[in-house]
């Protein structure tokens, strides 16, 4: 069999405080095509995005290891682009220096790498507002500069902390179209983060639910759902049956999250 493009090898990370020393996540195992779109979904404080900042090499492993086309991520990993829920964009800069920020850094010319940058921002259709600042863009329009920016440094993976949350319902909505219509002309592999079911099964191959901390892989879900997926699908049984037995699997883990940190708290001064 072949290696997988990404594998996550029984993935452990833990924190040590003052007072004591916290597991996040344990042996965490799981294995991404290439192409793929693979949503993390499950209780707050399950180490989502702690297994996401394994993938970019922010973290590095307490045990076990992150692997990309079969080589340990050991440091920040340039193959693996992030994309976080706060937009995290250069006020100073316009949409195009954004985007080619990266491209900065990598010592490309100017021109270069403004005539890269005018790619991807084409791609995103924001061709109109390149010169624009992001104090005169939307919330929606920001958040496609700061995929842009990470497309535009080529990376193989594309990591997504709930790059959505904090937008309006239907600006969200058309952000997922977005995000999967420039997957799919990047083939990029995409880990996605979400609490939202409903986001997860409009953007996913695959849906992965964690259980509560210490995270692991509780459960994974292929989904067959038709392409291309909008709103319509989500009035068919098939979606309706799919998203009741993803929340039953995820409230178990919220109740039993939430009994953990009472515990804790009970066991407080």
């Amino acid at each position: 069999m072949s290696k997988p493009f990404m594998h996550f090898n029984n993935l452990t990370m833990s924190f040590t405080t003052r007072k004591e020393t916290v597991t996040a996540v344990c042996d965490f195992d799981l294995k991404v095509d290439k192409g793929q779109v693979v949503s993390l979904v499950g209780a707050s404080g399950c180490g989502k995005t702690t297994v996401l900042n394994a993938a970019a090499g922010f973290l590095l492993p307490t045990t076990g290891e992150v692997l990309l086309e079969g080589e340990k991520i050991t440091a920040i990993e340039p193959r693996c682009g992030m994309v976080f829920q706060s937009y995290a964009l250069f006020p100073w800069l316009t949409v195009k220096d954004n985007v080619a920020f990266g491209l900065k850094m990598k010592g490309l010319s100017r021109k270069q790498r403004h005539l890269e940058a005018q790619k991807y921002i084409e791609l995103v259709g924001l061709k109109a507002f390149a010169n624009a600042y992001p104090s005169e863009l939307s919330g929606g329009m920001c958040q496609r500069v700061a995929i842009c920016r990470a497309l535009a440094n080529k990376t193989d993976v594309l990591l997504c902390d709930e790059p959505f949350a904090a937008l309006d319902a239907m600006t969200r909505q058309v952000m997922q179209q977005e995000l999967l219509s420039i997957v799919q002309k990047s083939q990029q592999t995409v880990l996605f983060i979400t609490h939202s079911i409903d986001e997860a099964l409009i953007i996913s191959d695959t849906i992965v639910v964690m259980s509560a901390r210490p995270g692991r892989v509780k459960t994974m879900i292929d989904v067959k759902l038709p392409r291309p997926r909008d709103v319509n699908v989500q009035l068919t049984k098939d979606y309706i049956d799919l998203k009741k037995s993803i929340w039953d699997m995820v409230e178990e883990e919220v109740r039993s999250s939430l009994k953990l940190t009472k515990r804790a708290g009970m066991g407080q001064d």
